[in-house]
């Protein structure tokens, strides 16, 4: 039998649909999504656009989705907005990082903390940090540290805590370049090996990816970083190293290409129990917002949005594992 607590226990089915899958959208973005704005506009945008913005993917998207992501910095009308029955997650820390400074440090938000994250009424606290396991220890000790303090104050209050390590070299500038994508593998795999750890408090994993499917062959008729075999090899090996249940981010791809890639997880046998998919569903939404404003937006939110988050809860169903499996099955938790 695995211990849950209670608190812990019924955030994480209240994020997941009767069947355990989590179904979620993200749209915790802050500084990338004012450029996006601001790039389609051709102008600067104020913090109402981009609340506008949100408001409206969550009150026209959330019906179809088990859970959303959301910040509280320009997401709080998009909170009000929700689905009453969809879970809320809400990030905790602050975005981008300084890039004067080595290692891509992480810091949270200065007047949040899990107990008001909590008391905001999330069921889940989302924290993201830029995680490169071939750091220096000096560098990586310090993360370590942050996420064992993020992950006791999840356990103080009884909260489930998902973490979200974005892979990173910092002698590579593009990560969406083949050379990254060569040893992509090899920095999600080392990566999911030291934050599975029990010390970190971790519930669930919100990981990459282990390829890059942009390189991969059959997908792509440009160069190759890897085969079809050998991706699903990296797919297998990643999961077999995670002893949490874990769901896959969407990084920014496109709606179809991010189903064809969990199509691959699935053609794995990858016990992944989701996704918290961000750009993916709605980005295609900001150049319609920007020139057709509310409305525009709106009718493309109930039409080629909502398409994107049903095909790809199709995809799930078909292939996303409970949550719960990863213990043996509901039957073999005790909740306390």
């Amino acid at each position: 039998m695995v211990k849950i607590t209670k608190g812990k226990f019924e955030g994480l089915k209240r994020l997941s649909n009767k069947n355990g899958i989590i179904e979620a959208l993200a749209i915790d973005q802050r500084g990338s999504i004012e450029k996006m704005l601001s790039k389609a506009k051709g102008s600067s945008v104020k913090l109402e656009d981009i609340e506008e913005f949100k408001e409206a993917v969550s009150k026209e998207l959330t019906p179809y989705t088990s859970a959303i992501l959301l910040d509280l910095e320009y997401g709080t009308t998009a909170i009000t907005a929700k689905n009453p029955d969809t879970g809320l997650l809400i990030a905790y820390e602050k975005t981008g990082y300084d890039a004067t400074e080595a290692g891509r440090l992480p810091d949270l938000i200065d007047d949040l903390s899990a107990l008001r994250i909590k008391e905001y009424g999330a069921n889940a606290v989302k924290l993201l940090i830029y995680y490169d396991p071939d750091e220096p220890a000096e560098i990586n000790e310090i993360k370590h540290a942050f996420i064992e303090r993020v992950g006791a104050e999840c356990k103080g209050i009884d909260i489930p805590f998902f973490l979200e390590p974005v892979t990173y070299d910092s002698k590579i500038e593009d990560a969406k370049s083949i050379e990254y994508a060569r040893i992509k593998p090899h920095k999600v795999k080392n990566t999911i090996k030291e934050l599975t750890k029990p010390q970190y408090g971790i519930d669930v994993l919100k990981l990459e990816v282990p390829i890059n499917l942009h390189f991969t062959e059959g997908y792509t008729d440009g160069e190759t970083a890897y085969t079809k075999k050998e991706a699903i090899k990296h797919f297998q090996e990643a999961a077999d190293l995670a002893t949490l249940p874990f769901i896959y981010l969407s990084a920014g791809v496109t709606a179809e290409q991010f189903r064809e890639t969990i199509k691959l997880a699935a053609e794995a046998k990858t016990p992944f129990s989701g996704v918290l998919c961000g750009r993916a569903t709605w980005q295609n939404g900001v150049k319609v917002y920007a020139e057709k404003g509310l409305q525009g937006l709106t009718e493309w939110l109930r039409t080629e949005g909502k398409q994107n988050v049903l095909e790809l809860n199709d995809v799930l169903e078909k292939s996303a594992v409970p949550w719960w499996s990863t213990y043996g099955g509901l039957e073999k938790i005790e909740v306390k």
